[in-house]
């Protein structure tokens, strides 16, 4: 595409120029934001202001024209989030980002051809924030390819790649006027070492240095400064501040010729190029005993229910089964249909005092995510949500006939709220595809949309066709995704792998067992996926943090849950820890602790599995359940059930249930029976039945005819 450099004239902005380019588009314009005259720096929270003077020579280097704007707002908005959560929300008025719109406007108005805007953000939210809520409303891609990238490394691809840039301006620790003037190169060890001592960002990030870029591969022309002055604004005898003011500069020809070409990051960390291995490998056990999954449709019918089902439980409200009459009119459109479906949500949140932006997480099913049917439902889900959507999983179901669109969800009025929007393309992971956000945290917990194996550069699926890149891409996407969205990282409590062929479903067991993924899992087969992938990967994040009292205060821990499963038999109820990580033996591959604890067994096919999540602290119940059944589980299996020890605590704070079912199975009495056992009639977790052609779990393919992912809160 056709892009308008965002320039700074720093080492940032420059070298992802040449990210850029090694993708495919097209540098057609620069532009830049400026301090008024006669000055040379201002505190802006948002742009590079120091070495303005020279960034016209930037420009000239690069042979494009160059549109400037004094900024004139100030930092009004200074939160996480720019923007309101409500639809149709537009910038903030007065505030220093509105002068990034009104010159991208003008920028556009030129090149109206321009689709994309590159933006040098590594770390900063607060930046990126911006430029992407400024580039959404003018229809523009952000290009971010240094996003999330190692400072360490990248600062010596930077040098590798002969981006000359010199420091204009220092103001951290350890960094002084003499400084002023050397190259990258000549400061990579010192900036390496002042990291080491005090934690100084390699790459500047915390505004500790800013640069002016001489030459770059991309460059035509070479910079030449051939007049400064050392300007000191606060002479700290640790830290002083000070910039160097260019006073005259000059362009040269350059004496190498270079194509500008960049070496591009590899798409997988080598841990998730060895779990693509294992999958190929076992693809390719399989080849020739085993044939694709093939789904025979069904004509049985079954039913939903005719009303949404809510929970609510302290600040928390589930919200499931929410779908239009069931109706066999042809005429109403799936567009009309969704905004039905939002309507209803609207009105069952502003009952409990909710709104849609207090929603955290929404599982979408469709009948299918053709691309026609995903824009359509996309285009009317927008309509109901500003910055920082919730997350969500986007999934194709067989539904039953005339339902075209049915969603749950899980809502919290917190302030603390954080999203993780990200919709710039970047080596990192997808940007988002639709209206949702890549991660939602409303403390203890982190809801991570499902991803999709796209390659991050371009949003597009692997070609050829290959489904241990896909997995592999999925693993590599959630991981990325946890550790920026909160900064500990966090725990999975739950993994969900949506799959479009049963025979997938192996392989990717496989890969769980490979990256010793010690969790409550399901794989569930469904009709299809977004873009026509063949896995999704949806899972629940628990932060992992607990306040504990200690003594006459309270204090903060850190702690790493337990997976427990077991299964209970047909005729006697028998438990079979098939894992509990307590206490025994470290496993040398996984580096979990493994029960020493005798593991029963028993010849008869179990009638129901459970597996569970929790947190050794006191005065905590688990997080999260998942029960399998099989056939028709007396009372008697079911009253086992809810006592064994390590569930008999969550029943009573179970807030949302996903009732997945086999659409050829009789879910519907085995369910009731054991939901009224387990819960009663009063305290039911809000339920969505979500038809699978195929549900399975962790250390079997055996097929279950239904299961049930539960989340508790407390």
């Amino acid at each position: 595409m056709k892009y308008v450099a965002l320039l700074s004239g720093g080492k940032d902005s420059c070298y992802n120029l040449s990210h850029c380019n090694a993708n495919g588009h097209q540098l057609v314009a620069a532009a830049t934001l400026s301090p008024q005259s006669g000055k040379d720096e201002i505190d802006s929270y948002m742009y590079q202001t120091v070495g303005q003077d020279a960034i016209e020579f930037v420009a000239r280097a690069l042979e494009v024209p160059l549109y400037r704007r004094v900024i004139q707002g100030d930092a009004i908005e200074q939160n996480a989030e720019y923007g309101s959560r409500s639809a149709g929300g537009a910038g903030v008025l007065g505030d220093e980002t509105e002068d990034l719109y009104t010159l991208l406007d003008d920028v556009k108005v030129h090149h109206p051809d321009v689709q994309g805007v590159s933006v040098g953000a590594i770390l900063s939210n607060y930046q990126r924030v911006r430029v992407e809520h400024v580039c959404r409303r003018l229809s523009l891609t952000p290009l971010a390819y240094l996003w999330q990238r190692d400072q360490a490394e990248l600062l010596s691809e930077m040098i590798a790649a002969g981006i000359k840039s010199v420091l204009i301006k220092v103001a951290g620790i350890g960094l002084t006027a003499k400084h002023l003037g050397k190259t990258l190169n000549e400061m990579q060890e010192i900036l390496t070492r002042l990291n080491s001592l005090y934690g100084l960002h390699i790459c500047g990030e915390g505004g500790e240095y800013e640069t002016l870029t001489l030459d770059s591969p991309l460059f035509k022309h070479r910079i030449v400064l051939d007049e400064t002055e050392v300007v000191m604004h606060t002479d700290n005898e640790f830290a002083p501040v000070a910039y160097l003011r260019i006073k005259r500069a000059s362009l040269h020809p350059k004496e190498l010729s270079t194509d500008g070409r960049v070496e591009v990051l590899p798409l997988l960390e080598d841990r998730f190029s060895e779990l693509k291995n294992v999958v190929e490998n076992s693809v390719l056990d399989r080849h020739e005993d085993s044939s694709s999954g093939t789904y025979e449709p069904t004509n049985k019918p079954y039913r939903i229910l005719d009303l949404p089902s809510t929970h609510a439980i302290g600040s928390w409200l589930a919200i499931g089964n929410i779908h239009p009459d069931p109706s066999p009119d042809s005429e109403t459109s799936l567009e009309e249909q969704v905004r039905d479906c939002f309507t209803q949500l609207q009105g069952i949140l502003e009952s409990h005092d909710l709104r849609m932006e207090d929603v955290v997480n929404i599982t979408l099913l469709l009948p299918s995510l053709a691309s026609k049917v995903f824009s359509a439902a996309n285009k009317a889900y927008a309509e109901f949500f500003g910055v920082s959507p919730p997350s969500r999983a986007c999934v194709g179901v067989d539904l039953p006939e005339g339902v075209g669109v049915m969603l749950e969800c899980v809502a919290r009025k917190d302030d603390t709220r954080r999203a993780l929007h990200v919709q710039g393309l970047s080596y990192w992971a997808p940007a988002n595809i639709g209206p949702y956000s890549q991660a939602v945290t409303v403390e203890p917990y982190v809801f991570v949309s499902g991803q999709i194996g796209l390659l991050p550069p371009s949003l597009t699926l692997p070609s050829p066709p290959s489904l241990a890149l896909e997995t592999a891409l999925v693993f590599q996407h959630t991981d990325r995704v946890i550790r920026a969205a909160n900064t500990t990282g966090g725990h999975v409590l739950l993994s969900l792998y949506w799959l479009v062929d049963d025979a997938d479903s192996m392989h990717t067991r496989r890969a769980c067992e490979t990256f010793c993924e010690e969790t409550p899992t399901l794989f569930l087969v469904v009709a299809s996926l977004p873009r026509g992938a063949r896995i999704e990967k949806q899972v629940l994040v628990h932060t992992g943090e607990f306040t504990v009292p200690d003594e006459d205060t309270f204090t903060q821990v850190s702690r790493t849950p337990d997976f427990l499963s077991g299964d209970i038999h047909a005729v006697r109820a028998q438990i079979s820890r098939t894992a509990e990580f307590l206490s025994g033996d470290v496993d040398a591959e996984c580096g979990m602790t493994a029960s020493s604890e005798m593991i029963l067994d028993s010849t008869r096919p179990s009638i129901l599995n459970w597996q569970v999540s929790r947190f050794d602290v006191s005065g905590t119940s688990p997080q999260c359940v998942v029960i399998c059944a099989r056939g028709h589980p007396s009372q008697e299996d079911v009253i086992e059930l809810g006592k064994i020890p390590s569930l008999s605590a969550f029943w009573e704070i179970a807030l949302s249930a996903r009732l997945f079912h086999r659409v050829d199975a009789d879910f519907s009495s085995g369910w009731l029976s054991v939901s009224r056992v387990l819960f009663g009639d009063k305290d039911m977790p809000a339920t969505t039945s979500i038809p699978c052609r195929y549900i399975s779990t962790r250390g079997s393919d055996e097929q279950w005819d239904w299961a049930v992912a539960l989340l508790g809160v407390s």
